[in-house]
């Protein structure tokens, strides 16, 4: 099947890519959660309705949405710097243990197999869900930030994880800086800083040492589905800012809070694909 034919056969799939592209850009501004949170599972999904496998899906999942998060970041990290909203000090301390992470996550996910990432990412997503609906509104549980040593785990950590399921950071790194009483507006804008150093690197990886699943969809290189990208990013680029301009309108705790039950419900999906 050439790609015209790939393409006309599977339409209806290509504008649920430009919905998930609008969905995550406006997430991202709104809640101040990753794109990636969104994209993954809707690749997932989406890849197996072509006839690829779950494993091979998550696979290319995973990596195409890192790529999806390289120039949206750099329009989040513009945005909030207006703002005042980026911490340049923790980056530079973080920065490197990050970077280490990322590698080693990236690296991984080209050496193990696909199921392993999708049980990791419906924990995550199980995880992050129950701290939106648990935790959103209350008061932080530390006073500040660790000590070097412990700084130092929670960078590695954050790229580590990140980059194995295929999210920015901020899924994992928001929640866990708030947890340590820091100011949420900084640590929302931080997150989209670290959301590219996890992102290019991740991507970069998956891109050159990934080996293409023989099942993979049409346009995939490496493990990064190039289709994808093209639809999904011009719109979650330019949806982003419409997601910040919401946030001044509307009760986002109940939006976090509504957001969150669909994403327990996706993460749990995900967990029963892999254990029944």
């Amino acid at each position: 099947m050439n790609t015209i034919e790939f393409i006309a056969n599977n339409i209806s799939s290509f504008f649920a890519l430009l919905a998930t592209g609008v969905f995550a850009g406006i997430l991202a501004g709104l809640l101040g959660v990753g794109g990636g949170i969104v994209i993954v599972p809707v690749l997932f999904f989406l890849f197996q309705s072509f006839g690829v496998s779950p494993e091979s899906a998550m696979l290319v999942a995973t990596a195409t949405s890192l790529a999806t998060i390289v120039p949206t970041s750099m329009s989040s990290i513009r945005s909030h710097h207006q703002k005042d909203n980026v911490d340049f000090d923790l980056l530079k301390s973080w920065a490197l243990f990050i970077l280490i992470g990322v590698l080693l996550g990236s690296w991984l996910v080209t050496r193990i197999e696909g199921t392993m990432l999708t049980m990791l990412f419906g924990v995550i997503a199980v995880l992050s869900a129950l701290n939106m609906l648990l935790r959103t509104g209350k008061p932080a549980l530390y006073q500040k930030l660790p000590e070097t040593a412990g700084q130092t785990v929670m960078g590695t950590s954050i790229g580590f994880f990140s980059a194995m399921v295929g999210i920015g950071g901020g899924t994992i790194s928001v929640p866990l800086l708030t947890l340590y009483n820091y100011p949420a507006h900084k640590a929302i804008g931080t997150a989209a800083a670290i959301g590219l150093i996890i992102s290019l690197p991740g991507a970069l990886t998956m891109l050159t040492l990934g080996q293409t699943p023989i099942d993979a969809p049409a346009g995939t290189f490496g493990l990064v589905n190039l289709f994808s990208f093209i639809f999904i990013v011009p719109l979650t680029v330019l949806f982003a800012p419409v997601g910040a301009s919401l946030a001044a309108k509307l009760d986002v705790i109940k939006l976090k809070k509504l957001f969150a039950l669909v994403l327990l419900f996706t993460g749990l999906r995900m967990l029963a694909q892999c254990l029944l």
